[in-house]
């Protein structure tokens, strides 16, 4: 059928004519969504794909880190090189030369190794950190004076590197960090059994260490409860009460929109803005110690307190007016109703926030960094004003190391430290599921 014309020139389509129109509108339409869908697929495949690259990465490069290895040696405990006069001295036996006794034990397995080179390169198969274990072992036992005993003591980081397959042993020498006679002294150690790969204690027990198979994350990780500790303390009872405060009992006036204006503009501060205000003044006005958890707490409430009075404030208004209403209207004064109704049931998002809150500033480390958190501290925290370091910044300082070693240090780090974020995040939606009401 023909279509024909009104006296304006509108042509009038004919019912097929207009179906057929509305059908190609429908399928163009419903094509333009199937290829948002699309789209928005692509995308989440790809954020996906590249998460799955990134913690392979670090997975990778980092699970070694969780084992070490030991050499077993017959180490001969020699009274005239640790106590001579037989005094058992705690001092006399604190200064004496274990390292000789780990360079005998050694040469008796390789008499061969006679020259000074040779024996250079004998003595670097095994940690510098293995006389001060033996050190320990005699200050806590002295009856091991004079006698023999197959004592376990970790390897260097070059023998450790080997033993895991990250050191090519098809290189030529010039071109790898272990030469071939540590090579074959290392391949005749393990043919006698004396080589082994157990857990890695030290990484979880032991502070920094410019020795990379010494070096451990205890006294960061030590550090980082600290400072959260005084971060929890100061910011959740402080961003509560300045969210109940906002929410609750203040006017709305000028005064309190510029507050919460500034309140929102500081949850989205750089978080090195805060590390600079640390520095001005935690450091330099109120003279706190450098370097110390209670500082680097302080810096952290600060960078946290906007995040807990959002989240405060959010939970206190996804509570009903009528509790409000009812309560007030059974008698209950303004503050009663606050404190025995309304909070009670905002406590849960408060929480989720607080922990949430707390996880970002468990990450963090360019606010540490101003506060001189990236010193090379060895010994473990034992306080708050004690020297210390914190997770992400151990991270940043082995990162920055040279040693392949540190590299498997850096990834074994970054594994704990995501663990520690997925389980504080995990107990934030436990929470959430746990105790939210739905009104």
């Amino acid at each position: 059928m023909s279509n024909s014309r009104r006296k304006d020139g509108t042509v009038l389509r004919t019912p097929e004519q207009a179906m057929a129109m509305v059908g190609a509108s429908l399928r163009k339409r419903y094509r333009a969504e199937q290829r948002f869908r699309a789209y928005g697929l692509i995308s989440v495949i790809l954020g996906l794909s590249f998460l799955a690259i990134l913690l392979a990465s670090i997975v990778g490069n980092g699970y070694s880190a969780f084992r070490q290895t030991f050499v077993t040696l017959d180490i001969h405990f020699d009274a005239d090189v640790i106590d001579p006069e037989g005094t058992r001295n705690p001092e006399t036996l604190r200064l004496a030369n274990y390292n000789s006794l780990i360079r005998d034990a050694l040469l008796a397995i390789f008499p061969e190794a006679s020259g000074r080179s040779a024996k250079r390169k004998l003595a670097a198969l095994i940690s510098n950190g293995a006389p001060f274990q033996l050190q320990d072992g005699v200050l806590q036992d002295p009856s091991l004076i004079g006698k023999t005993l197959p004592v376990e003591i970790p390897a260097s980081a070059d023998i450790d590197m080997l033993m895991k397959g990250r050191i090519d042993r098809t290189l030529p020498e010039a071109e790898r960090r272990v030469s071939d006679d540590q090579v074959r002294w290392v391949d005749a150690l393990a043919e006698q059994g004396r080589v082994n790969m157990r857990w890695n204690r030290a990484l979880f027990t032991h502070g920094d260490s410019r020795d990379p198979e010494m070096a451990g994350i205890w006294g960061a990780m030590k550090g980082s409860f600290y400072m959260l500790l005084v971060t929890l303390l100061l910011s959740f009872p402080i961003g509560v009460a300045a969210a109940v405060y906002l929410e609750e009992f203040a006017p709305r006036n000028r005064w309190t929109d510029l507050i919460e204006i500034n309140i929102n503009n500081l949850a989205a501060v750089p978080s090195i803005v805060f590390g600079l205000l640390g520095l001005a003044v935690f450091l330099n006005f109120f003279g706190l110690p450098r370097s110390a958890p209670i500082v680097g707490g302080l810096v952290l409430t600060v960078m946290t307190l906007p995040t807990v009075i959002i989240s405060s404030r959010a939970a206190l208004t996804s509570v009903p007016p009528s509790i409000r209403e009812a309560a007030l209207g059974m008698g209950a004064s303004k503050m009663q109703t606050t404190f025995h109704h309304v909070v009670p049931l905002a406590l849960p998002g408060m929480l989720t926030g607080t922990i949430i809150g707390m996880a970002r500033a468990l990450g963090e480390s360019a606010p540490l960094l101003m506060i001189g958190m990236v010193a090379f501290i060895v010994d473990v925290p034992q306080g708050l004003f004690d020297p210390s370091t914190a997770l992400p910044v151990q991270i940043y300082l082995w990162a920055d190391a040279p040693e392949r070693a540190f590299v498997e240090r850096t990834s074994a780090a970054i594994i704990v430290l995501l663990g520690f974020l997925v389980l504080m995040n995990s107990v934030a939606i436990y929470l959430r599921r746990k105790f939210e009401r739905r009104w």
